[in-house]
């Protein structure tokens, strides 16, 4: 089985509501997630964060701790390896880009009525990264 390395980032403002990002493409097309991608070849991880929050959401972050890692499987027996790391936006404007058709912060209530990507409450709520 073919191992995808990925990245996702947790950004939260200062009222802790989580930035999400409605999916353009497969996987998940219009499912709700947290910003992320694949790794590049090159990148190690918070480069990796960095551009994909930057691409599609048009915020610059800096890139904090490692907070979990999950793996999922994917198309043509792949299985993505995502490491989730917490991220703080320090600039640009928020607006969807690149792979999200929509980009925005959410409480917890707004978050839990969502439709969101297999699992993500749930790994949420495990590592208490729900959004407050």
């Amino acid at each position: 089985m073919e191992r995808v390395d990925c990245v996702g980032a947790l950004v939260y403002d200062e009222e802790r509501r989580l930035l999400v990002v409605k999916r353009a493409n497969e996987p998940g097309r219009g499912l709700w997630s947290i910003p992320g991608g694949r790794v590049e070849p090159g990148e190690d991880d918070p480069t990796a964060v960095a551009r994909e929050v930057a691409e599609e959401t048009g915020l610059t972050v800096e890139v904090g701790d490692l907070v979990g890692e999950v793996e999922r499987p994917g198309p043509q027996g792949k299985l993505y390896v995502i490491r989730d790391y917490e991220a703080t936006a320090v600039g640009g404007k928020l607006t969807a880009g690149d792979d999200a058709s929509d980009a925005r912060y959410v409480t917890r209530s707004e978050f839990l009525a969502l439709s969101t990507t297999t699992l993500l409450v749930s790994t949420l709520e495990q590592w208490n990264a729900l959004p407050g």
